[in-house]
C-alpha cells in the first residue's frame, strides 16, 4: 500500500487576507489530491493552509514551537508540541516529501533551506526567490504563480523523486 504524500506548507505567521487566501487554496488542493499537510501549526499561512485542508476533508499535522498542544490553530488534525521554537522548522522540513512556501520571512527561509539541504523539492508561491541569490539546484527549487500551479508542481516533483 502506498503511503500518502506529506507536503509542507510554510510561510508568514502575520499575513494579510490575500496571502491567507492563497494558503487556503493550497491546503484545499493538497487535501483534494490526498496529500497530508504539515506545517508549523500556528497563524497566518499555516492557519490558512490548515483550514483549507481540513475543510476539504484532509489531514493536517502541526509541529508546534511551544509545549502546549492548545497553542495550535483550530484546524489541525494533530498538534505536536516540541518546545523547540524555530528549531521545529527542521522537523517540518525533513518530514515532508515536498514543500510549498508562501510569503514569509526568515523562519520561512530557514525551512526552505532545510528542505533543499535534505533534497526536498520546494515550490515558491510569492515567497523567496533563491536562484537570484546564488547557486540553487534547479531540479529542487521552482516558482509558481497560482495556488493550483503550486499544488500541481509540488505533487509532480514528488512523483519524479519516487
Amino acid at each position: 500500500m502506498a503511503r500518502p504524500l506529506v507536503i509542507a506548507v510554510v510561510g508568514g505567521s502575520a499575513v494579510g487576507d490575500d496571502v491567507k487566501r492563497l494558503a487556503y487554496e493550497v491546503g484545499k488542493g493538497l487535501a483534494q489530491a490526498g496529500a497530508i499537510v504539515i506545517n508549523g501549526g500556528l497563524d497566518g499561512v499555516m492557519e490558512g493552509a490548515s483550514k483549507g485542508a481540513k475543510e476539504a476533508g484532509g489531514t493536517v499535522i502541526g509541529i508546534l514551537p511551544g509545549t502546549d498542544r492548545r497553542d495550535g490553530n483550530d484546524y489541525l488534525t494533530v498538534g505536536i508540541p516540541t518546545g523547540m521554537g524555530y528549531g521545529r522548522n527542521t522537523i517540518v522540513s525533513i518530514s515532508c516529501d515536498a514543500m510549498i512556501a508562501i510569503d514569509g520571512s526568515y523562519g520561512t527561509l530557514s525551512e526552505i533551506s532545510q528542505a533543499l539541504n535534505h533534497g526536498r523539492p520546494v515550490v515558491s508561491l510569492d515567497s523567496w526567490d533563491l536562484p537570484s541569490a546564488g547557486d540553487v539546484r534547479e531540479e529542487l527549487f521552482h516558482k509558481a504563480d497560482t495556488p493550483e500551479a503550486a499544488v500541481k508542481l509540488a505533487l509532480e516533483l514528488v512523483q519524479v523523486r519516487r
